[in-house]
């Protein structure tokens, strides 16, 4: 059974840079064909998928996002990570990690992943 963690601060300043972990246990993050993707539910609002992490290391990012947001991961620790720079309070949100055997469509809920983390909230507030 794949398992999923979010790791990161729940309290960031404004035009700091957000630096969130997701760990990996039973399963690979190097497995074929696997995404592991990021995504954010701001409070009242619907989920947004930030971006992915392929199996060989490609990025895909969601375009409105691409400047802010980097993804990068570590096959040693068996985690990929999420930087988002320059935040303000919209970046106000839960943030899961989640994993698809596809490149996950924007419109997918949380319920079209294979396996997905609890969440870990994130406020950024001066």
């Amino acid at each position: 059974q794949v398992q999923l963690q979010e790791s990161g601060p729940g309290l960031v300043k404004p035009s700091q840079t957000l630096s969130l972990t997701c760990t990996v246990s039973g399963g690979s993050i190097s497995s074929y064909r696997n995404y592991w993707s990021w995504l954010r539910q701001p409070p009242g609002k619907g989920l947004e998928w930030l971006g992915a992490v392929g199996s060989s290391g490609s990025a895909f990012y969601k375009p409105s996002l691409r400047g802010r947001t980097s993804l990068s991961r570590d096959t040693s620790k068996n985690e990929f990570t999420l930087e988002l720079s320059s935040v303000t309070p919209l970046d106000t949100a839960v943030y899961y990690c989640a994993a698809s055997n596809q490149l996950p469509d924007t419109s997918w809920t949380l319920n079209d992943y294979d396996y997905w983390g609890q969440g870990t909230r994130v406020t950024v507030s001066s």
